[in-house]
């Protein structure tokens, strides 16, 4: 009976490792990593009408350019995570794009979150975590649906979202698009959602006070990551051009070398959020990057 039980456990321990080489020679077990999965959605299209609001100078003076803007839900065999939220879900019955005041955009979105999620097979409630890369409109559209779910935020993003400034000012719509999100975790910094590595909150702050990004580890397509509002254009990230709109210029500055720094360590597939031709590069939901 012992070495039946013997033979089980050297079978268990070949399967769930694999034996590596350090550059100084020493081997050591290497775990594997579980199997997660992407899933692409669309959260609406933004129609930027002025784009120089892209760069501190008139580097975009008088161009126009439409951006995607997607949703993700990341299944990890410990639960599920939605990572941002797109445009708000009014614009659904709008029987045409709406231009908000000051004309800078034109937004649109065509499905809800609900119908998105049941292509998956899933609902609200399978969402255990809710991770926004900020809190601005284009990325909290449809938090509050996300109510059971708990919300991943950086400290500093939360305070200032939830301060008397946003929630009396003329920005409350911000704060409206979270106000129903009661299962908060602040958090600091990075934070590893599931413990193995696999889907990690990077803090990269200046676009807002608690700005983040999403790194994955894909078993089939490898170390990705998704960049928020870091950058917006593939442009921005050649020549570092930051926001006129941005929170802070230094901090954003620093975060755009933090990440570079950990996307060459990772050698890490980098997709930009707005740009219509990452967004094209996904398959979309119910097909899946893994």
């Amino acid at each position: 009976m012992k070495r039946i039980l013997y033979i089980v456990l050297i079978t268990v321990l070949i399967f769930a490792c694999k034996e590596v080489k350090k550059e100084n020679g020493n081997s050591v077990l290497d775990v594997q990593k579980p199997v997660i999965q992407l899933y692409t959605f669309s959260g609406g299209i933004v129609m930027v009408n002025n784009l120089e609001l892209f760069s501190q100078d008139t580097t975009y003076q008088g161009q126009t350019k439409e951006f995607a803007n997607p949703f993700y839900v990341i299944s990890h065999p410990k639960g599920n995570l939605m990572w941002d939220a797109g445009l708000p879900e009014a614009l659904i019955a709008a029987p045409e794009p709406i231009t908000p005041e000051g004309g800078a955009f034109t937004i649109s979105r065509k499905d809800s979150v609900l119908n998105q999620l049941n292509v998956i097979g899933m609902t609200p409630d399978d969402i255990d975590f809710l991770a926004l890369s900020h809190t601005h409109f284009d990325h909290s559209g449809h938090a509050n649906v996300l109510h059971k779910s708990t919300w991943l935020v950086q400290a500093a993003e939360y305070d200032m979202i939830t301060s008397d400034e946003i929630k009396n000012g003329k920005n409350v719509g911000l704060y409206d698009a979270i106000k129903e999100l009661k299962n908060v975790e602040r958090i600091e910094g990075d934070y590893d959602i599931f413990g193995d590595g696999t889907v990690v909150i990077k803090s990269m702050p200046g676009h807002t006070p608690g700005h983040q990004v999403l790194y994955l580890e894909l078993a089939e397509h490898g170390p990705l990551l998704l960049a928020g509002d870091l950058y917006h254009l593939y442009e921005n990230r050649e020549h570092k051009r930051v926001p006129s709109f941005n929170y802070d210029v230094d901090q954003t500055l620093s975060s755009m070398d933090a990440f570079e720094a950990f996307a060459k360590e990772k050698n890490a597939k980098v997709y930009l959020q707005h740009q219509k031709e990452d967004f094209n590069k996904m398959p979309k939901a119910p097909e899946y990057l893994k």
